[in-house]
This record gives structure tokens, sequence and C-alpha cells, in this order.
């Protein structure tokens, strides 16, 4: 690491001309490229992944997007009004003739089943939009030349109301490009100027971070070519990379402020810092990398892609943090510090900091108080927990949108009012039931005249069935072998009674219909699809989570030669995620506080949520427990004294770990500006867990046990120490011994001699 950081600071002008040669060619590259991201969360081999095959082999184009336009007449009109049917038609051929539409079907003509499409009261009505391309291809501006041409002042005239819903349609509804990125990293600018006191310290962290976060930007859309990559990975990966890049720069700042303060030159205080707090970087970096490519071991393709694009950001952030930032760390000078301290610097030389501070004295008080502050600690980690073992995963739809959105509009009218009153069956007078925003399809595959016959006998069945609003009559393709039945549920896409309909086609209806045929059917749709993502992810998250906490462990255990720091930090890990499952349950299943903040309604949690949250937040946890435990484990080593180690470790780390906290929560938290509900379930969940992590387990749980446990902190058998390879994360520095506050009358006042000063430094 040393050699690293004084070659990037004797060659500081060409580290920073490779890294923006390296931005500028693969932003340029990605735009040459364009995107390739996926929103196919299909599973195969499920039944859902295996219906849409044979929808796609039996039905050659029929890939396009399908969105809606639904209108809704003031109270003396109806939607056969002679100037309501005008306008809409008019309306209607407009939108057929825009460029990327391939088809247009609404409810005025002599078509079999265009009547339907106006509800029972007359007064709501809609049209099917059919794109030429999947939602992830439609160019956004073609979907907003839709919106626009359908909500032509023109045609909402009279108090006539158009909304318009489906997945091209909700590209209109997110804000301005990088607008969260914009606001976290603005919070994370004020935070590190209130830290560092210099305009100039608390830019690096962030430039260092953006160059980095960028050029993996650009990299994972030109990764979505090479293979299949969730369209939220850009995203997360952004979330993750800002945070952590923003955390780690901070780091190898401070620890270089701390360097110049003791009066080294700039580039040997820069060159320490990279050497010592860098390999700390370096470790963190690499245990979130780890828990990310834990993913690949569920075998599902969009997933790989995810952690692939988000370890490919991890790991240019830290390598930006190592080589980038010493050598604008050098280009900056002594101006790392603020006025103040150079001049004190500069009068007073270079000295001791002073054993103060709020730090040094929660240490102690956390040393007087282990088991009280610990069982606060614990019930507090308990109590936000208890929401997870309700959570419910599922798929959340536009009716999940913020309710000012269109896509909430029109997927409130398509539902109507509700009404449990209603005959089964029987949609609402003002629309057409919630079932009809999110149809099964089932897809039957034939084999003979018999078939058909069964076909029909199917129908029926799916009519009857309780909890079926009703059953569109098959449709066969041209050469006869391939059959698809439009099943309208009773409930909304994301209700439990669907998914318990779907489980009932395929155990008991579909069997009972196909007995003695041929025929063969499968049951799909958006919530068959979700119900089998969610029972595939349930089914591997145990080996899932198994392994990245055994992986963890062991890089903890070569770090820190005892048995129980892994332990305990496995511990804290499961306890941070399961408190911010319980948050993020309260907030989007429960709906607590959710549409106030403007998240949309109450609904279900995405089922790849629980994944991809245990990857990026034991990657996070795994950060703060390197860097207090690394303090402690030196001090361990120096003086073989438990008590004080703790106590030191906490006091010279607890400052610099809730700023970094701080600055993560609120890049984490600004992403709840995004518009996209997945996303802001990502931030809410890291925010509440780094917030957890920093200001209740590792402040306060941690050290309160480890002052409970002594000197098992550090047991380790011989014979397993003498096999296992020695590793250091960060060498001791070279620092002045000063005395920490005297404690209470009653403690081991020995403990305290040659005490070490509570500093900011990061470890």
């Amino acid at each position: 690491m040393a050699a690293i950081a004084r070659w990037c600071l004797r060659h500081r002008l060409a580290t920073v001309l490779i890294w923006l040669l390296a931005l500028a060619g693969t932003a340029g590259a990605a735009g040459a490229a364009g995107s390739a991201f996926s929103d196919d969360y299909e599973v195969p081999g499920t039944e859902s992944g295996r219906a849409t095959a044979l929808l796609r082999a039996g039905f050659h184009g029929q890939g396009g997007d399908t969105d809606t336009i639904v209108w809704r007449t003031p109270d003396h009109q109806t939607a056969r009004t002679p100037s309501v049917e005008r306008r809409m038609t008019a309306a209607l051929e407009a939108v057929s003739r825009l460029p990327g539409v391939a088809s247009v079907a609404g409810p005025y003509g002599p078509q079999p089943g265009q009547a339907e499409q106006i509800s029972p009261d007359g007064r709501t009505a809609y049209a099917v939009v059919t794109f030429d391309r999947q939602a992830d291809s439609v160019p956004k501006a073609q979907a907003e030349a839709v919106v626009k041409t359908a909500e032509n002042p023109a045609t909402e005239t009279d108090g006539l109301q158009v909304e318009l819903g489906g997945r091209a349609i909700g590209l209109t509804e997110a804000p301005s490009a990088h607008y969260a990125e914009v606001v976290g990293v603005a919070i994370a600018a004020v935070v590190l100027f209130l830290a560092f006191g210099s305009l100039a310290a608390c830019l690096l962290p962030i430039a260092t971070a953006l160059v980095g976060v960028g050029t993996a930007y650009f990299g994972t859309t030109l990764l979505g070519h090479a293979m299949p990559v969730a369209d939220f990975a850009p995203m997360l990966g952004t979330l993750v990379g800002l945070g952590v890049g923003i955390d780690y720069a901070l780091f190898i700042v401070t620890r270089h402020r701390k360097g110049l303060g003791r009066g080294l030159p700039v580039d040997e205080a820069a060159a320490d810092a990279v050497a010592t707090t860098g390999r700390a970087v370096v470790f963190a970096g690499a245990t979130v990398c780890i828990a990310l490519l834990g993913m690949l071991i569920l075998r599902l393709d969009f997933l790989d892609g995810v952690a692939i694009a988000a370890s490919l950001t991890v790991v240019l952030t830290v390598a930006a943090s190592i080589t980038l930032l010493p050598a604008l760390l050098s280009v900056i000078g002594p101006r790392a510090l603020s006025r103040r301290e150079r001049r004190r610097l500069a009068e007073q030389g270079p000295r001791p900091e002073a054993a103060a501070g709020f730090a040094a004295r929660w240490s102690a008080f956390v040393e007087r108080h282990p088991k009280a502050l610990g069982l606060l600690a614990a019930a507090v980690m308990v109590v936000l927990a208890l929401p997870t073992l309700s959570m419910h995963l599922g798929t959340s739809d536009q009716g999940n949108d913020p309710a000012g959105s269109t896509t909430r509009k029109a997927y409130d009218l398509l539902a109507g009012s509700p009404s449990p009153a209603r005959e089964r069956g029987a949609a609402p007078a003002d629309g057409f039931g919630p079932g009809t925003n999110g149809p099964l399809t089932v897809v039957v595959r034939l084999d003979g005249a018999g078939d058909r016959i069964a076909v029909d006998r199917l129908a029926d069945a799916l009519r009857r069935t309780k909890g079926v609003a009703s059953t569109a009559p098959p449709v066969f393709n041209r050469s006869a072998d391939t059959a698809v039945l439009t099943v309208v549920p009773d409930y909304a896409p994301q209700s439990r009674a669907t998914s318990e309909l779907v489980d009932t086609l395929r155990r008991d209806v579909i069997p009972r219909s196909a007995r003695g045929t041929s025929m063969e059917a499968h049951v799909g749709g958006v919530t068959a699809s979700f119900d089998d993502f969610a029972d595939v992810i349930i089914g591997k998250l145990p080996l899932f989570v198994g392994v990245v906490i055994a992986l963890g462990c062991v890089l903890l255990l070569l770090a820190f030669r005892s048995v129980g720091i892994p332990v305990k930090a496995a511990a804290m890990n499961v306890a941070a995620v399961a408190s911010s499952f319980g948050v993020v349950v309260g907030m989007f299943q429960w709906g607590w506080g959710s549409e106030l903040l403007g998240l949309g309604r109450a609904g279900p949690i995405e089922p790849f949520l629980p994944v991809i949250m245990v990857s990026v937040l034991f990657g996070l946890s795994m950060d703060y427990q390197v860097f207090l435990v690394s303090r402690m484990y030196e001090e361990w080593l120096e003086t073989g004294d438990n008590r004080r180690a703790v106590r030191v470790g906490l006091a010279e780390t607890s400052r610099v770990i809730n700023s970094a906290a701080v600055i993560m929560i609120s890049v984490f938290l600004a992403f709840v500006l995004s518009g996209d509900r997945l996303i802001a379930m990502f931030g809410i969940a890291l925010a509440s867990a780094v917030a957890l992590d920093a200001f209740v387990l590792r402040t306060l749980l941690v050290p309160a046990l480890m002052h409970m446990l002594g000197g098992a902190n550090w047991w380790l058998p011989a014979w397993l120490d003498r096999r296992l390879p020695r590793i250091s994360i960060e060498p001791p520095e070279r620092r002045d011994r000063v005395t920490l506050p005297a404690r209470r009358a009653g403690t081991d006042t020995a403990a305290c001699e040659d005490g070490a000063e509570p500093t900011t430094a990061s470890r």
C-alpha cells in the first residue's frame, strides 16, 4: 500500500489524468452502445417461466409493452355520449399514429369484447395501447408523446378525466435525472465541511467518490450488453458506491489530517494515511464485495448482473480512494487543514490533542454501565425487528404509486370503488374490479382435437372458480397448438387472495380439467411470476445467508485472530438486517407514513429485496466492525488490557464512524427522492441499517458486550493460531501517548495509566 501511495504522489498529474480518461472513455463507450438493461424477472424452470416460454413460442411477435388509457366522464355524461366518443376516438387515433405505437384497441367499434371496455355505470372506459417493444426499451420521449397526446387539453374538457397506466407510461413519472444523487452529494458536502472546516478537504472525498462511481455507472451500462443486468442495478450501484466511496475517502482524509497535525510533510502524511487506513479500506471493501458476490450462489441471471455491477462499483471506489485521493491530497497540500488549524500549527507546532470530548466521555460511560446499556440496545433492536416476522413478499404495482401520479389514478379508475358486499365476480359499477390491473394468463399447449374440447372445459372451470371475476374465451394461435386464457381475479395483483388463487388453479382446477388429455397448461402473469420468484428466493435464502456469514467470519478470524469477534460480528449483522427489514415492513407494507413521504400506498415487499439487502447490509456492517475493532485489537496487542482496549478503541473511532454514518445515511435517504418505490425501499433499508449499526450496535452494544466478556474476546485455540496465516489490516501508527480522562472512584485506575488520546482518527 505504501508503494502504491508513493507512486501516486510522485506522479500525481498522471494519476489524475488516468482516472479522468477512464471516466471519459467509459462514458463515451456507454453513450455509443446505449443501455441494454433487463426488466425480465422470470425464473426459468418455474411454472410462470414455462408459461412465458410457451407463450413466446406459440405467439410470435406478441412481446410489446401493453399500457392503458383510462377516462372518466362527469356526472351528466357517459363514455357513449357523442361528444365524449368523438373526442376520445380522435385522441386514440392520434396516439395510434405516434412512433413506437403498434396498436390501440379502444371501446368504440364493432369487434367482440369492445363493449366490455366500458364500466357498468357507463362513465369509465379504457383503451389498450401496445408498443412495439418492451417497456425497458421504449424511449422515454415516445412514452411522453403518448401521455401528451392522450391528455390533450382539447380532450380534457367539460370535466373529462384522462389518465394513463402501464410500465412504459411509468417512465414519465420519474423525476429529473440524477436528482437524488445531487441532493445526497450536497448533504454529504455540508457534513464534511462541518467536520473538517476546510472546503478543499470536504470536496476531495466527494470528488473521489464521484469519479469512481461515475466510471462504474458507465461500466455497468456496458456490462448490460454482455450479460443480463436488472434495470435497477445502475441506481443501486450508485447508491452503494456514493455511500461507501465518500466514507472510505473520509477515513483516509481524516488520517491524513491527523498526520499533518503531528507535523508530517504533506506527501509523508498522505502516504502514511494510505499505508495504514488505506489497508483497512481495502479490507472493508473486500468484505462488501464478498457479501455482494454471495448472490451468485442463487444462480439467478438478473441477480448475477446486479452482484457484479455493485461489486464493480465498490472495487472502483476503493481503487479511487487509495490512488486518486492521495494524488489530490498532494495537490491541495496543507489546505487539508482549516485556516485556524494551519495557523495554530505554525504558531504552536505539533502537539497532542486534548484528552476531552464527548467520544471519550461516552466511552467511559459505556465501560461503567455495560449491562444496562447492552440490555437497552438489545431491546431497541428486538422491537424494531419484530415487524420482520410478518413480511409479505410479493409484487407491488402502480396501485402503490404516489396518489398524485397518473399511473396511480389510472389504476384506481380501472379498479373502481371497493365494495366488499358486491356479489362475487361482479365488478364495481364505476370500474372493472381490482383484478383488471393484473390478470392471470393461462397458457395451454395442445396436441390434437380432443385437447381443444378440454380447453373449453378448462375455461368453464376457471369461470366457476372462487376468486375469479371473469375468464375470456380462449385465443388460439395460427397453428392451433397453443391457446391463451386471460383470467381476471376478484382481487388486486398484490393481494394474498390472488396468490392463493394461483395456487388453487395450479393444484386443483387445471389438473382436474386436464385429466385424461395430453393438454399441458401453465399459469403465468405478474402475480404468478413474482410468487414463483419469491418461492425460489425463500428456498435458497438460508444457504445464501449462511455462506455470506461464514465468509465474513473467516475474514474477521484471519484479521483479528479471535473466535469471539467474528461470532459477535455475525450476530450484530443479523440484528442490523432484521431491524432494518422491520423498518421497511412498517413503512412500505403497513404504510406508516409512506403516503405522507410520497412513497405511495402500502403494499408487499419485492421478492428480491431480502437477498440484495442482506448482501449490501452485511458488507456495510462489516465496514464499521473493521474500523472499530481494528483499533481495539491494536491496543489489546500493545497492553493486553481488554477494558483499556475497548475504551480506547471506542473513544478514538466513534466520532469518525458516526460522521461517516451521518454521510451515508444522508446519501441513502436522498434516494427516496428517486421516484422509484424499489429504490426508495433500498434507501430506507440502508439508511435505517447504517443508523442502527453506527449509533446502537457499534457505539453501544458491541463495546458493552466486549466489556462483559473481558479477555474472552480475544481467545483463539492454540492449534488454530498456529495454522492461521498472519495478516494485518492496519499497522500501528506513531502516536503520542497521553492520559484518558480519569474515571469515577471504584474503577480500575491502573487500566487508565498511560492511556491513549481519544481522537477522530479512523480505524
